[in-house]
């Protein structure tokens, strides 16, 4: 069981002893340092407050409101939302900050507190730096009686989110109604439930073309909720089953957005940034953003509409810095994260439906026809655990100089160039795992690739 403290948020398993996993203690601990800092930061004391599915979830957000509301903080609470929703409610709402309560794709034992400034943004390391030096300092003023803060509940959100996606210049709802869609929607039983489909419906797919698969909001994942093709077996027999043109997954928290093919194949989740991006780029010139462990085929895409591309290190508050340093038109992740700058700078799988569904309409194709127009990568992607104390970085260090004849990049733990890929080695920000991610326009070279570092590795450990 674990607690991590990181870039995206304050993350641990539910239960168990405080300072080990997120308890409740640790739960009021962090959300105390928060909500003060930002009342130091410039007074404003309203926070926004939003959550998925998860069991725990009505637990966390009562103890994180009424923290909040003890330092004389105003909680407009969305109760089940999404992340993008609560981000863009931030700003709508003129707030200080938000709190989202999400373990985002981790399983339903986990939950997390994850930051937001007054941008709706995720806050900066330097930031999240000083909210963890003050949580473990206990410096914090707590408001008297007469001045104790509220919560008001808002419901109004998601509509306002749906109303901003359908008003984007590239989303295109007419052309959604007429090819009449039939479309499967995986929720895993959380707030995607809720927000896809009432999307689906506003861009024009009639309410009988809408098949779901897991919705009810329980937070009991009928799968492990992260999109990845082996967790996606029961949305590809149902779209085959069913005749649709495509299926939709997304994660507990709506930030990510998989696609299966009208024939049950997977889309990938790389490409659905790819594609996103073509269809952005062929109607205005830009650059791109993805990190370091994403796809080379943005790259390819990028190039081929006149733009340049960037990587940045793995984490959205990376992927942003980078996309507002470099004025970029689109940039995510390549877990099927998408950021539309204009509509907010965070990933968000609701305006990345809106915008595939309108390049599919508008494009003529199917689904799996689109996918067969872009360069074929394939992507390996492994993980190995880790055991408390592990020096990562001596690791990195040595394999640094085993493989010094080749390309290095350190921004982000351990990328290596190959003659015929790549592969990305970071500890992860939201598990206490090695990510291992090789890249290769051959499958079984990107596999070889990984075996061989994994090798590496545990001889390392």
């Amino acid at each position: 069981m674990s607690l991590i403290k990181s870039i995206s948020g304050i993350r641990g398993t539910i239960g168990g002893k405080p300072g080990e996993n997120l308890s409740p203690l640790d739960i009021v601990k962090f959300t105390a340092a928060f909500g003060y800092w930002l009342i130091r930061k410039d007074g404003n004391r309203k926070v926004v407050l939003g959550r998925d599915g998860r069991i725990s979830g009505p637990m966390v957000s009562d103890l994180v409101a009424n923290t909040l509301i003890a330092l004389g903080i105003e909680v407009i609470d969305l109760g089940l939302s999404t992340t993008p929703t609560v981000e863009m409610a931030v700003t709508a709402e003129s707030a200080a900050g938000g709190i989202i309560i999400t373990a985002s794709h981790n399983p339903k034992e986990w939950n997390a507190l994850k930051l937001l400034n007054a941008a709706g943004e995720f806050i900066s390391g330097e930031d999240g730096a000083e909210v963890l030096a003050l949580a473990e300092s206990g410096e914090i003023n707590f408001a008297p009686v007469d001045k104790l803060g509220k919560r008001k509940t808002d419901q109004d959100h998601m509509q306002q989110h749906i109303d901003a996606i359908l008003a984007h210049d590239l989303v295109l709802p007419a052309k959604i109604a007429a090819r009449r869609f039939r479309v499967v929607v995986d929720a895993v039983n959380s707030t995607g439930a809720i927000f896809v489909p009432a999307l689906l419906k506003a861009l024009g797919v009639r309410e009988s073309d809408i098949i779901m698969l897991n919705g009810d909001v329980s937070g009991q994942f009928a799968h492990n909720p992260e999109p990845l093709p082996e967790n996606l077996m029961q949305l590809s027999s149902e779209v085959n089953r069913s005749n649709a043109e495509l299926g939709i997954a997304v994660d507990p928290d709506v930030d990510r957005l998989v696609l299966v093919c009208e024939d049950g194949s997977m889309f990938g989740e790389e490409y659905t940034l790819v594609a996103v991006a073509d269809y952005v780029l062929g109607k205005r010139k830009g650059n791109t953003v993805s990190n370091l462990s994403s796809s080379r085929a943005l790259k390819d895409i990028t190039e081929k509409h006149g733009g340049q591309y960037f990587p940045s290190a793995v984490g959205e508050v990376n992927v942003v810095k980078k996309m507002k340093e470099v004025n970029a038109v689109i940039g995510g992740e390549g877990n099927g994260g998408i950021i539309v700058p204009e509509l907010h700078y965070g990933r968000d799988a609701l305006i990345g439906i809106a915008l595939m569904l309108s390049h599919v309409a508008e494009s003529g194709k199917s689904l799996g026809q689109l996918r067969r127009t872009y360069p074929d990568y394939f992507i390996n992607k492994n993980k190995i655990e880790l055991q408390s104390g592990v020096d990562l970085a001596a690791i990195f260090d040595k394999l640094a100089v085993k493989y010094k004849s080749q390309p290095i990049n350190r921004e982000d733990g351990l990328r290596i160039e190959f003659d015929n890929g790549w592969v990305h080695l970071r500890s992860s920000n939201t598990e206490p795992i090695i990510r291992i991610i090789a890249e290769s326009n051959f499958e079984t070279a990107a596999g070889h690739m990984a075996q061989r570092l994994i090798s590496d590795i545990r001889e390392c450990l």
